[in-house]
C-alpha cells in the first residue's frame, strides 16, 4: 500500500533531523542570506533525488548527514561573516570542515565535505572524487535549473518542484548569490583567479553588468 501525496510530500522536503543537521542550520541561518541559505536546502533535497535515480542507498552508498552538511555549507564562503581571503569554494570548505571537525567527526569525513564543498563548481573534476561529490554537485546544479548542466533536471516533476519551492522559496536567489560571489571575490584578488567561477563572475559584471550564468537562467526551467 502506497502512502498518500501528503506524506510523500512531507518526505521530499524533510531535512534528515539529526543534532548534526541541526546543528548545521543554526550555524548558517545567521550567516547567509535567506535567499542563499533556502538554495543551499534545496541542493540538498534535489541531491537526495539525484541519488534515488542514480539507484544510491543512504547509509550504503553515502551518508545522509555528510550529504545534507555539504550541501547546507557549501556557499559558506560568502557568508558576510567570512575573512574573505581565499576563492569561496575553498573558503567555504575550509569552514565547514572546521565545524564538522569541532563537532567530532572524524577527519576523514570532515575531508569528504571539504572536497564535495571545494568542487562543486568543477565539472569533469568532482566527478571523479566520489559520491558525495557527484551529488553534491549535482543537486547544486539542479537547483539553477540546467545552465550548469544537470542532467537530471527534466526528471524533476512538476510538483516535486513546487513542493520544494514551497518549503523552500527560491526568493531571486540567482541574483542574491551571483551578488554575494561577486562581493566576496572582489575583497581580495586572491579570491578570483581568472577562469574561475568567482573570478569570471567578478569581471563579466564589471564589464557586461551581468553574468553569462544570470543571462541563461532567465530561461531556464526555475527561471531565478
Amino acid at each position: 500500500m502506497t502512502g498518500s501525496p501528503h506524506e510523500a510530500t512531507a518526505d521530499l522536503i524533510t531535512l534528515p533531523g539529526t543534532s548534526l543537521a541541526d546543528a548545521v542550520v543554526n550555524f548558517i541561518r545567521p550567516v547567509e542570506t535567506p535567499s542563499v541559505f533556502n538554495h543551499s536546502l534545496r541542493s540538498y533535497l534535489f541531491a537526495r533525488l539525484v541519488a534515488g535515480r542514480l539507484g544510491l542507498a543512504v547509509g550504503h552508498d553515502y551518508h545522509d548527514d555528510l550529504l545534507f552538511a555539504a550541501c547546507a555549507m557549501h556557499d559558506l564562503g560568502v557568508a558576510p561573516d567570512g575573512p574573505h581571503s581565499q576563492r569561496f569554494e575553498v573558503e567555504g570548505a575550509d569552514r565547514a570542515a572546521a565545524f564538522l571537525i569541532e563537532r567530532g567527526l572524524p577527519a576523514a569525513d570532515a575531508d569528504q565535505v571539504w572536497q564535495a564543498i571545494a568542487l562543486h563548481t568543477s565539472p569533469g573534476i568532482a566527478e571523479r572524487h566520489g559520491t558525495l561529490c557527484v551529488l553534491v554537485r549535482e543537486g547544486v546544479a539542479l537547483d539553477f535549473g540546467g545552465p550548469l548542466g544537470a542532467g537530471h533536471v527534466d526528471a524533476v516533476t512538476d510538483e516535486q518542484a513546487d513542493a520544494m519551492h514551497a518549503a523552500y522559496p527560491r526568493l531571486d536567489m540567482i541574483r542574491s548569490l551571483t551578488d554575494a560571489i561577486v562581493t566576496q571575490a572582489a575583497k581580495n584578488p586572491t579570491n578570483a583567479p581568472r577562469y574561475t567561477i568567482p573570478g569570471e563572475f567578478l569581471r563579466e559584471r564589471e564589464t557586461f553588468g551581468r553574468t553569462r550564468l544570470e543571462h541563461a537562467c532567465r530561461s531556464s526551467r526555475w527561471g531565478n
